[in-house]
């Protein structure tokens, strides 16, 4: 197969990590980029995403938050309408579910 070699300028971390992800693939980073071109030509879309897999770590905190005031019953009840859920949270006798106001 006739080649041609292309030079880019990338972030030595993020290059490191792709080849550990291309050889977990059992590719090499040339493999993987060379799909993307293909998709590309064929395509003639670019797509890009901003897909993180780690949470932040405000959404860390948020997320054990949440989780704690599961355990101790401060959950709404269930609504059927958005206007429901409204005059909930406006009424000041409004109780979570373990008996906390809102």
């Amino acid at each position: 197969m006739n080649t041609a070699v292309i030079n880019i300028k990338t972030d030595p971390a993020i290059k490191k990590q792709a080849q550990k992800k291309a050889n977990e693939f059992g590719l090499s980073l040339s493999s993987v980029i060379n799909v993307y071109l293909r998709k590309f030509l064929t395509t003639r879309t670019v797509e890009f995403s901003d897909v993180r897999l780690e949470p932040t770590p405000y959404l860390k905190r948020m997320l054990k938050q949440s989780e704690k005031d599961i355990k101790e019953g401060r959950i709404s009840p269930a609504f059927s309408s958005v206007e429901e859920s409204i005059a909930w949270l406006d009424d000041p006798r409004a109780r979570y579910q373990n008996g906390d106001s809102v």
